[in-house]
Parts: C-alpha cells; structure tokens; sequence
C-alpha cells in the first residue's frame, strides 16, 4: 500500500508533487492552528474560552476536509 501511494507521488509531474507538498503543509498548519487555539492559556487575543473551542474545532474539521481532498485528489 505504500509503495503504491510512493509510485503515484512519483509518477506526478514537479509541479504536481510540488502542490501536493503544500497541500500537506496547509493540512498540517490548520490542525496545529486549531490545537494551539484550544489549548494555549495565554491566547493574544481576547476571546472566551467556548469561542475558542468553537474557532479551533472549525479549524480542525477544515483540516480534516483538505485532508480527505487531498487523498482523493491523489488516487489518480
């Protein structure tokens, strides 16, 4: 299964592999967005604590649907 998924990236031509790379780093960058909106106690901004959880749990499900995008955009 993961030399498939190996096969497929290389089979991608530079600029394809180069998309699909920051398509991970977005991925990557929201989740981590959402956790340090959660879960960082001293936040720069002022927001009560439910907003917080509520704006960090929005970032993290749109990780999960650029996540599931990009798997499906890349079984080709």
């Amino acid at each position: 299964m993961l030399s498939d998924i190996l096969d497929n990236i290389k089979k991608k031509s530079p600029k394809e592999r180069f998309l699909l790379v920051m398509a991970i780093l977005f991925f990557l960058l929201y989740f981590a967005l959402g956790l340090i909106v959660i879960f960082m106690k001293n936040f720069p901004f002022e927001m009560v604590y439910g907003y917080r959880v509520a704006f960090g749990t929005l970032l993290i499900t749109y990780a999960i649907i650029r996540c599931y995008r990009i798997i499906i955009d890349n079984k080709d």
